[in-house]
């Protein structure tokens, strides 16, 4: 279960809605009915082993992202399959509703699925065998290929999924060629804005280091900044 702010939402709810269905709670401290029903839903979602996630968003923290369902009442329960609701239900019903909620965004689990649940590189490659495009298998694959530097075939395999926030940090890992964010990503990214106004590859090394530091490091913010200034 992962919580939700208005400046995660696009990333942990709409982006990642292409990979998994992602179940959305509306809540807030103050509601008795969300308390009731929260554990309900963890416990149900937790079951389906990672066929669908949810997430929970405090509306009154959260502004933007609750308006964004036009909520009118809490508890709300919305799910999302790509980019897209699908579901949803208001107020705090029984274990059996939410479980028939879940169970029609949760199909069942196939032998690709089980493989790529396995995690290690066989498992993968014959989760692939079964399904070229699986959600959870390519990205998987393709992270453990960048890391040990087999970046082109890390890259070629991410184009068969959708882009989101997971495969840019991939292929960012597979462009930069290193495992981790380099001990001197400041002084490279300083280096490289000097040159982005007219360099398209340097523009493209800033952004890969910027996805490898993530959207919580401060640097990330402070470097997009000093990009747009740059470029416009």
């Amino acid at each position: 279960m992962l919580e939700v702010t208005d400046a995660t939402f696009e990333r942990d709810v709409v982006e990642r809605s292409n990979q998994v269905p992602v179940v959305v709670d509306l809540w807030a401290e103050w509601c008795g009915p969300c308390r009731t029903l929260g554990p309900i839903l963890e416990k149900v979602v937790g079951e389906t082993e990672g066929r669908v996630e949810l997430v929970k968003i405090d509306v009154d923290a959260n502004p933007r992202a609750s308006a964004t369902f036009q909520v009118q009442s809490i508890p709300a329960v919305y799910a999302l399959r790509d980019g897209k609701v699908v579901d949803g239900f208001i107020g705090a019903v029984p274990e059996r509703a939410v479980r028939d909620f879940v169970e029609r965004l949760s199909p069942p689990e196939t032998e690709a699925d089980r493989l790529a649940h396995a995690g290690d590189e066989t498992s993968l490659r014959a989760a692939l065998e079964l399904q070229s495009d699986h959600p959870e298998a390519v990205p998987a694959l393709a992270e453990l290929l960048a890391r040990r530097g087999d970046d082109e075939e890390a890259l070629a395999l991410l184009e068969r999924v959708p882009e989101s926030a997971e495969t840019r940090r991939i292929a960012a890992l597979a462009r930069v060629g290193a495992a981790e964010v380099p001990d001197d990503v400041e002084a490279q990214l300083d280096a490289l804005l000097e040159r982005v106004k007219d360099d398209d590859d340097a523009r493209r090394q800033v952004v890969d280091l910027l996805e490898l530091l993530g959207p919580d490091d401060p640097r990330t913010a402070r470097y997009r900044k000093e990009l747009t200034a740059r470029l416009f």
